[in-house]
């Protein structure tokens, strides 16, 4: 399994996989950092895709076409924002993955490529987002052996870091 799970540093909107995941925000309408590359790169036809989807509640996930990015697919999630730990947030984070997961099951995805939910402006805390984020990927992964690849894209060399330690420590 665990050269089916990487830790890469990057450009998510660069990936040529079945489907990139959006650290999006509730609108679905694009946003700074990570929200606001994928929608880019994606084109406006992302944005009039979206605007059909009524948003997307936290730990929820919806999925449409890549349109002009390499990957075939973009499934948008909505990250907690960190308030204290007690309000949620990991349960929340948790479903963002799980939610992911089985939208690329029903789908027939075969390799994604996720970001670091919830680790840019809304705050989580790099090493517990980067725990949770492990335990997800190698649950669904152990669920779906059709899964061929799953990547996790850090926006930085130091959130790369924290990946690759929750990775070799889980």
């Amino acid at each position: 399994m665990a050269d089916r799970l990487q830790v890469l540093s990057g450009d998510i909107t660069r990936l040529a996989v079945d489907a990139i995941v959006n650290a999006a925000n509730a609108s679905l309408l694009g946003g700074g950092g990570v929200d606001g590359a994928i929608h880019r790169g994606a084109g406006p036809e992302l944005l009039a895709y979206c605007r059909t989807l009524g948003g997307c509640p936290t730990g929820e996930a919806k999925i449409t076409p890549g349109f002009r990015l390499p990957s075939k697919h973009v499934i948008h999630t909505v990250g907690p924002v960190w308030r204290d730990g007690s309000q949620g947030e990991a349960q929340q984070l948790g479903l963002c993955y799980r939610n992911c997961f089985r939208l690329a099951r029903k789908h027939g995805l075969r390799s994604i490529a996720f970001p670091a939910i919830s680790c840019g402006v809304y705050g989580y805390p790099r090493d517990a987002a980067a725990r949770i984020a492990v335990a997800e990927c190698r649950m669904a992964m152990r669920d779906n052996p059709d899964l061929e690849q799953v990547l996790l894209v850090a926006f930085d060399e130091s959130m790369a870091k924290v990946l690759q330690q929750a990775l070799s420590a889980a």
